[in-house]
């Protein structure tokens, strides 16, 4: 496993992120425990949550079978980068949700007591909340960080200015501020090469790739639709006759290589700059490993080239559409 500084911190985290998200709704939690102790064994030390996920079973239902995870002992918690998120709403009752300083002190306590644990290291707002001012959220993540509950801050679905505005309210109270950005990433969806990703490197910031796979859809959908493995329905399936032939050339281009597509979208994002990790959120063991073999894959000038040609990316804003 290769490890990197998560943005400008001095935080040593792996280049695989293991997303939780599946844990509890899709993946029985015995499954699942299985898997983190397989992905702790494999050198992943970075883990991400939020105290929403939970699906069916109800929010914090994952951090809950996290936590029980952490209190098997054996050193799970000490050995893991423990990053969880706050905004969304866990009930229909005023201050459960987005940013404001009691929702902050609340949702903070809750997670800890569902995680089993005394402190997070990245709590990451998981949307920008427009309402609440940013002097309101560095005091409470202050007090949260003097307390010694949290000791990283992180975003999620940030646009770039929000990046860059959070960053200078951060540096006029001596705070830290960010280090992470949570964004939408792979080849397929580059949108953040045009303000999020420069942003992020100018402010000192690693970004985490969510959806490294667009859903599956770089992960060799065309195969396995041909063996009769996968069906796509409803968004997935538009997406897919949207991009049919790229998908096609990228699947092809991928056997060239000798690599599975999925471990050739996920090697894609560990060569970028600005990348630290892309997140990984397997339903099963079978696929924690197939996310483990990029890690194998190394892509030349020419082979990046190529993928630049099948899914053209953007430049830097503004010279992407004026000078």
């Amino acid at each position: 496993m290769e490890y990197t500084h998560l943005g400008r911190s001095g935080l040593s985290v792996s280049r695989l992120c293991l997303g939780t998200m599946n844990f509890g709704p899709l993946t029985p939690e015995p499954e699942a425990h299985s898997i983190m102790d397989s992905a702790l064994a494999s050198g992943i030390n970075y883990f991400d949550t939020a105290n929403v996920y939970g699906g069916d079973l109800g929010p914090g239902a994952t951090e809950s079978l996290v936590g029980r995870w952490f209190a098997r002992g054996g050193d799970r918690r000490e050995r893991t980068v423990l990053a969880t998120k706050l905004y969304g709403t866990t009930s229909d009752w005023p201050n459960n949700g987005t940013l404001s300083a009691l929702n902050i002190r609340r949702a903070l306590d809750a997670s800890l007591r569902r995680l089993q644990t005394d402190y997070i290291d990245i709590y990451q707002f998981h949307h920008i909340d427009r309402e609440t001012p940013w002097d309101e959220i560095w005091q409470a993540m202050e007090t949260a960080v003097a307390q010694g509950k949290i000791l990283y801050a992180g975003s999620s679905n940030f646009a770039g200015w929000h990046i860059a505005t959070a960053q200078a309210e951060a540096r006029r109270r001596n705070f830290t501020g960010l280090v992470s950005e949570q964004s939408i990433y792979n080849l397929l969806t580059r949108d953040l090469e045009l303000e999020v990703l420069p942003a992020a490197r100018a402010n000192g910031l690693g970004v985490i790739a969510w959806s490294p796979l667009q859903g599956g859809l770089l992960g060799g959908v065309l195969g396995k639709e041909r063996d009769g493995r996968r069906r796509l329905e409803g968004r997935s399936a538009e997406t897919l006759a949207a991009h049919r032939p790229a998908i096609q050339a990228f699947e092809d281009f991928a056997a060239d290589l000798g690599h599975e597509p999925g471990d050739v979208a996920l090697a894609w994002l560990l060569h970028q700059p600005g990348v630290t990790a892309p997140i990984i959120g397997p339903r099963t063991q079978a696929q924690l490993d197939d996310g483990l073999r990029a890690l194998d894959v190394t892509l030349d000038a020419a082979a990046l080239a190529r993928l630049d040609e099948i899914f053209p990316g953007h430049k830097p804003a503004p010279e992407d559409y004026a000078w």
